[in-house]
């Protein structure tokens, strides 16, 4: 196996469509909290995406045996990534990670730790128990926010509208492991992994997901447009404003194929999710800052990273 090969095998296990998500939660987290920018906003942002990477590897070894049933071209069931090299690496970053945090304070370390138990509970537990998995998944982006805020700011002592705000994202990641399931469907029951669509069909699933978006949209609107949490609110509401046009084509072409669906259709649909994922959390950014340099070239390179990155990689990890 040539050098290039192992490097991109690592390349696809970092899936990095998924990594500046994360680390855009806890600086919305550190910013709403703070009312400023850190001087360790890049810390901030890097932790978790160092800790998502890591999880990402645990999760990969999880599924090693799932993954040879349904997705034998993955970096570990391929053979191009051992299993005990994925935990290695995975554990690299990890310890990186949480050398980082010793930089930051002591609740900061004690949630990385709450963060490192809820990926292992996930991994190795809850993912393939339907509602449960997507919860314990809300509850970590939950914590990565929570991560942000205890950077800059007694946890302890939050206003409520960060609190809710914090809820908002639990509620947001909740609802995008549910639509991440769907692409997974006749795998998952080959396996007897009951994840949510298995468990409840695609569309009680759906319902489920779309009950959530209005849920956590309604108590976002409700809480920008009736408090100062952001300097620029007309702003944050553009930006989010595009976010929903994206949560609507997703939910049209996935309602339109629940009877026939496909996997391809199904991947599409989430790669819209995590296009709008990436706008909801750069929302706060811009509402909070405006139209500075800083916020339009973090959403701007956020946003093309992801969406590159994930229109190169994503389909040739997901279903080649």
């Amino acid at each position: 196996m040539t050098i290039s090969t192992k490097l991109f095998a690592h390349l696809e296990a970092m899936r990095p469509y998924t990594l500046l998500w994360c680390g855009l939660v806890s600086l919305t987290g550190a910013v709403l909290a703070s009312q400023t920018l850190p001087t360790t906003a890049a810390l901030i942002f890097l932790v978790p995406i160092l800790g998502w990477i890591a999880g990402l590897y645990l999760a990969d070894y999880s599924d090693r045996n799932l993954d040879r049933i349904q997705k034998p071209h993955r970096p570990i069931p391929s053979g191009r990534i051992k299993p005990s090299e994925a935990l290695l690496v995975g554990a690299v970053f990890a310890l990186v990670g949480l050398a980082l945090t010793f930089m930051l304070s002591l609740i900061n370390v004690l949630l990385t730790f709450l963060a490192a138990g809820l990926v292992y509970v996930y991994a190795r537990w809850t993912k393939p128990r339907g509602l449960l998995g997507n919860l314990t998944r809300g509850l970590l982006t939950m914590t990565t926010f929570l991560f942000g805020v205890a950077a800059v700011h007694p946890v302890s002592s939050l206003s409520l509208p960060i609190w809710i705000v914090a809820v908002v994202f639990f509620i947001h990641d909740t609802n995008s492991n549910i639509i991440g399931a769907l692409r997974d469907v006749t795998g998952d029951q080959a396996a007897g992994c009951t994840t949510t669509p298995v468990r409840y069909g695609m569309h009680i699933a759906l319902l489920i997901s779309l009950g959530l978006t209005l849920l956590y949209l309604g108590i976002t609107i409700t809480l920008v447009g009736s408090s100062t949490l952001l300097s620029y609110p007309s702003l944050f509401f553009l930006i989010l404003s595009l976010g929903i046009v994206l949560l609507g084509i997703m939910y049209v072409l996935l309602f339109h194929s629940i009877h026939a669906p496909s996997q391809g259709r199904m991947l599409r649909a989430h790669e819209l999710f995590v296009g709008e994922r990436i706008l909801f959390a750069s929302a706060f950014i811009v509402g909070f800052f405006g139209l500075t340099a800083f916020a339009v070239i973090l959403t701007a390179s956020c946003l093309l990273l992801t969406l590159l990155s994930q229109h190169l990689l994503r389909k040739r990890y997901e279903l080649t």
